[in-house]
């Protein structure tokens, strides 16, 4: 059977990367720790919008979907789930929102992840929920001609209790390690949770919210404010060719975690810039949805898309955050590279 042992990350040397990463996430971390004291209802409002965007996107990683009307509706608990997709998200909605409300009370520990997998499971009416799988599972994947073979063999129904109780002591023997880095645990305790694949359904949606989770109990609560889920989804065909990479010789103790703990960490990194981003425009008196878009391309340091400030500010219509690039572009504040959908634009520095 595959051994879980972290020792090997016990004193060690972070690739230059990694190293870089890791300082930058750590000064984003202290700087938004400040901000949150004084600033606590522009927190509150960032959290809302994350709160959507992360039931949204970590459903619709495994193709569950429905319209931004219908995904507010849910998370804000104004209507019941209407079909078999919203059942599912609202199952995402009540699992998350026990971790936001309630993780320094949830560990790693194989009875709090399965009463997250069966609060998970619970809207859809799943019996299975809250339980380890009964028979053995693949992971499939498919080409470009539609053929489909295994990707990873994940362990048998048969051992997969013993391997989960085995993953959470070296997750806790680990987790009190002084000399462990825990931002390179996290992620490659995520690895092999995804590698074992303990349940029926739900492996995929049950590992982002452990990240979240761990990140949480470790001090790294940007999550609550830009959502985790997002951006895995954003960059989504990295995240899979990172965990193919580093799930290769898993079974024979041979893998190599760096590249999953690249993505993990690049992953967190993007949403601690994101939060920056967003702080910078809410923070102040830029109440009016027209000021919020001005803020947002004249704070961007690179160049910004409309998609892109849409997705900062999801509540702001494609056609309004058109309207005020058009009258910024007007009035020459701002200036545009490309053309059509590969359109950006960038504060003009010979005006401002």
């Amino acid at each position: 059977m595959r051994k879980f042992d972290y020792s090997f990350l016990k004193n060690a040397l972070l690739p230059a990367g990694l190293l870089n990463i890791s300082s930058g996430i750590a000064d984003l971390k202290n700087e938004a720790k400040h901000r949150k004291q004084d600033y606590l209802k522009v927190f509150t409002e960032l959290e809302a919008v994350a709160r959507i965007q992360s039931i949204k996107s970590s459903n619709a990683i495994e193709g569950i979907v429905t319209s931004d009307e219908r995904i507010n509706a849910i998370v804000n608990q104004n209507s019941a789930p209407l079909n078999h997709d919203e059942a599912e998200i609202a199952g995402y909605r009540d699992s998350l929102a026990a971790i936001h409300s309630a993780y320094e009370n949830i560990d790693f520990t194989v009875k709090d992840i399965l009463a997250l997998h069966k609060i998970l499971m619970s809207s859809a009416g799943y019996e299975y929920g809250g339980w380890f799988k009964t028979y053995n599972n693949s992971i499939i994947e498919v080409d470009s001609d539609g053929n489909r073979k295994i990707r990873f063999q994940p362990i048998s129904a048969e051992e997969t209790p013993m391997a989960m109780e085995q993953l959470e002591l070296a997750y806790l023997s680990a987790r009190d390690d002084s000399g462990i880095n825990q931002l390179l645990l996290i992620p490659c305790v995520i690895l092999d949770f995804l590698c074992i694949h303990p349940f029926k359904d739900g492996n995929g949606r049950m590992s982002r919210l452990l990240s979240l989770l761990l990140l949480y109990k470790n001090g790294y609560d940007v999550g609550k404010y830009v959502s985790f889920e997002e951006q895995i989804n954003n960059y989504k065909s990295y995240y899979y060719d990172s965990l193919k990479k580093s799930s290769h010789y898993w079974h024979e103790n041979k893998n190599d975690y760096i590249p999953f703990i690249e993505n993990f960490l690049s992953t967190l990194y993007r949403c601690c810039k994101e939060l920056d981003k967003r702080f910078a425009v809410l923070h102040g008196k830029k109440v009016t949805k027209t000021a919020r878009v001005e803020a947002c391309v004249l704070n961007s340091l690179t160049p910004i898309s409309k998609s892109e400030i849409c997705k900062i500010h999801p509540d702001i219509s494609p056609t309004t955050v058109e309207a005020v690039l058009g009258s910024m572009l007007k009035e020459g504040f701002i200036k545009i590279i490309g053309s059509g959908r590969s359109s950006k634009y960038i504060r003009n520095k010979a005006v401002l």
